[in-house]
């Protein structure tokens, strides 16, 4: 008995304004499925990788949180209860969340709706985990629909699918006039030039510097030539990388000589003005690296609106651009785009006979074809549902991903840690034995893993890292005079007597973290006990860094224990200390503790912005938010980014200041103090100067080279005065890890305030 026809039709998956390839065609299909018949009823159930979420438009009835595993059941409920007929589910490795975006089964899992599944990816040599999510997808899908029939094959030769429960149905494209590029050329002012065109999001896997480097042997005879890159850079690498590979292309054309033909469009556009910058374009080219990829979007719309396309012989452009439809080059290979170039630039019978071609085939390739291939599906869907019988697989969801910011990644730490904990220093990546261990960085270490607990970070890997550092500060501490000891050789000899006053303070810091903010009961009644013992001490310094370490302790250990009276009192003696050391040595021009600004600055105003604060001590509070916003200004360039005071000589008060070398630590202790000062004051502008200091390990310094290296998860040693230093030690490391946590902390923060 033939089903009723589908009329309500649910899509999941990004959608706009989200930036990102998956978005643009969710919206391209739930506007071709509603324009289709007027008695079609589509909405969205939009994936979200920002808490926030986005300013959607009307059609998004229900948001996801990518890393939240039981928004997917609500998800679920709600399509329940909606009487869809059909969903119809975007799909690509990376969207959703989990292993292998293993999230999404929960929704599937749950649904009692047939499911269309489209997949935006199709991986020949799949993980294992990759593989088993694909199965079981497919086996909760009613149908699959692949753009290629290389995807099709693929799925029946490698994942074992019957090929009766697959669709082929193209990507889609716009629908545009058949006219010649010059039409639109005086839009852009670009009449009488040869325009060459690039879109999409940008990152490295497009491989645009092969096409700059083609372009100086091409103006050699196409003078007039332009080269149109079209696309913001993609979100990931942005949060990752900032613009360093956008960076490295205009620096290319400008060694190239090739500067006033390439011209960087660095924004997102919707497919009308994409309409603009492809009928303006005389050739297309993708240029991409990966021959794995099974389907390019810009390619179908370029291709679908009669352009001439030169492209790598990727998997969808071999099957497209077959019989002569384009022009295929090798990866990677410059000499070959150029002679394309130079080729279809002096033919112009065969480029126009091949932008008619493409045009022809195109026709099958707009909206409105695609949009009834769709319906031909979801009405097999209805009379085949995918309930068939599935393993449930235990994977575990990965930790959720920051806002804006790069992926939180423990890799390298775990890579220098080993059971007695971390060690001081790196060679490149390699742990180097010979230098030892140091409590300094096993106590930021602890602190880091303590406040990973806030932001739900926690695994029982991480729990055995904590526990780690915590017995290395255990058998650090000397009882005698209740300090600890800093510096231990790979042989687990102390290498000294007593330590120093700023390892006090640190070792105090990470102890009272584990009192006020850590939810394990034997790490909490351990460091308690130590952090009475040693708290004493640190008033007997004569170290102003040393009492500001011990003031921001005291803080951490009151946020938990906030009656305990001695502890209250200790914490009046220190910022008397610190407030005296301030009025003895500032000056007008010189409001500082010290006559140097010398490493860890921004810890000493941090201290004092705490005990004023929390004391309500209007003195401190002023002097730590004084000194802090002179701190920052000597800490800024002349162009405007974060500029630390380099250890190679200090800051001296009247003499100069050294520039290099520049320390991660003082990114981190920058960050952190300037969190406070928003969280004391409500001030946008502390906010402004926390991320500009974190943007520093992302590239934003006097070298715009990233010190955050994300292959490893590690960071680089310092910035020198013409590279970084490539070891990876663990104060660096951590420096990173800990500043990222403080912005991760404070987005949290900033999106529990209500809104008024």
């Amino acid at each position: 008995m033939k089903p009723n026809p589908v009329r309500k039709i649910a899509i999941i998956g990004d959608y706009l304004p989200r930036k990102c390839g998956i978005a643009t065609f969710s919206h391209s299909v739930y506007r071709a499925l509603s324009e289709d018949t007027a008695t079609n009823e589509c909405f969205i159930v939009a994936v979200n990788d920002v808490p926030e979420g986005y300013a959607y438009p009307p059609e998004v009835r229900f948001e996801i949180e990518e890393q939240d595993l039981t928004s997917y059941r609500r998800a679920a409920d709600f399509l329940n209860l909606t009487d869809t007929d059909v969903i119809c589910l975007q799909h690509e490795f990376g969207i959703y969340g989990g292993p292998a975006g293993s999230h999404i089964l929960t929704l599937l899992r749950h649904v009692h709706i047939p499911v269309v599944t489209q997949l935006h990816t199709v991986l020949e040599e799949p993980s294992v985990e990759q593989l088993q999510v694909m199965k079981e997808l497919a086996a909760l899908s009613a149908r699959i629909i692949v753009m290629s029939e290389r995807g099709r094959q693929i799925l029946v030769d490698i994942y074992g699918l019957e090929a009766d429960h697959l669709d082929v149905i193209p990507h889609g494209v716009p629908d545009m006039p058949f006219v010649d590029p010059n039409y639109y050329k005086d839009q852009f002012g670009v009449e009488g030039k040869q325009v060459l065109l690039t879109f999409g999001l940008i990152s490295p896997a497009k491989g645009i510097e092969n096409v700059i480097r083609a372009l100086p042997e091409v103006i050699k005879i196409f003078p007039e030539m332009v080269y149109i890159v079209l696309g913001a850079t993609h979100p990931h690498l942005l949060r990752e990388q900032g613009e360093t590979y956008r960076l490295s292309l205009e620096r290319l054309a400008q060694e190239l000589g090739v500067r006033k033909q390439v011209v960087f469009y660095n924004r997102f556009v919707g497919s009308e003005e994409l309409k603009d910058f492809l009928g303006v374009a005389d050739i297309y080219i993708t240029p991409y690296l990966n021959r794995d990829q099974i389907t390019s979007g810009t390619l179908s719309y370029a291709f679908g609106c009669g352009k001439a396309v030169i492209s790598t012989p990727y998997w969808h452009a071999e099957e497209l651009l077959a019989d002569g439809r384009g022009v295929l080059v090798p990866f990677r290979d410059s000499g070959a785009i150029g002679a394309a170039l130079i080729g279809l630039l002096t033919d112009d019978v065969r480029r126009h006979a091949m932008r008619k071609q493409a045009y022809l085939l195109g026709r099958g390739m707009i909206w409105s074809q695609v949009a009834a291939l769709y319906a031909s599906s979801f009405e097999r869907a209805r009379l085949k549902r995918g309930n068939g019988v599935v393993i449930h697989s235990p994977l575990k969801p990965l930790e959720q991903e920051p806002r804006e910011l790069p992926a939180l990644r423990l890799e390298h730490l775990k890579r220098i840690t080993d059971s007695t904990g971390i060690y001081q220093h790196a060679k490149y990546t390699l742990p180097n034995f010979k230098e030892g261990y140091c409590t300094d960085d096993n106590v930021r270490a602890l602190q880091l893993l303590v406040m990973l607990e806030e932001s739900g970070d926690v695994t029982p890997e991480v729990q055995s890292l904590a526990t780690y550092y915590a017995s290395f500060i255990n058998y650090a501490y000397i009882p005698e005079t209740c300090r600890f000891h800093n510096f231990m050789s790979f042989e687990r000899t102390w290498l000294d007597d007593d330590g120093s006053d700023d390892c006090l303070g640190r070792t105090l810091l990470a102890l009272a973290a584990c009192v006020g903010r850590s939810r394990r009961d034997d790490l909490r009644h351990w460091a308690v006990d130590l952090f009475q013992l040693a708290l004493p001490s640190v008033t007997k310094t004569t170290s102003p860094r040393a009492w500001a370490l011990g003031l921001k302790a005291i803080h951490e250990y009151l946020r938990k224990l906030s009656g305990d009276r001695t502890v209250d009192l200790m914490r009046d003696t220190l910022t008397e200390q610190l407030l005296a050391a301030f009025h003895q040595t500032s000056g007008d021009e010189w409001p500082w503790f010290e006559n140097v600004l010398s490493y860890d600055n921004a810890s000493l105003p941090h201290a004092l912005i705490l005990s004023g604060r929390w004391s309500n001590r209007s003195d401190a509070l002023d002097v730590g938010l004084r000194s802090l916003r002179w701190l920052m200004a000597e800490q800024t360039a002349e162009a405007g980014h974060f500029r630390p005071i380099g250890s190679n000589g200090f800051y001296r008060r009247g003499q100069h200041r050294a520039t290099f070398d520049q320390q991660p630590l003082e990114a981190c202790a920058s960050v952190s103090a300037c969190v406070e000062a928003w969280s004391a004051t409500g001030d946008g502008f502390w906010l402004g100067e926390a991320w500009r200091a974190f943007a520093w390990f992302l590239g934003d310094n006097d070298l715009h080279l990233p010190l955050y290296d994300a292959r490893t998860g590690g960071c680089f040693d310092g910035l020198q005065d013409d590279s970084v230093n490539m070891n990876q030690g663990a104060e660096s490391t951590l420096a990173f890890l800990l500043a990222l946590q403080e912005m991760r902390l404070l987005e949290l923060a900033r999106h529990s305030i209500p809104k008024p």
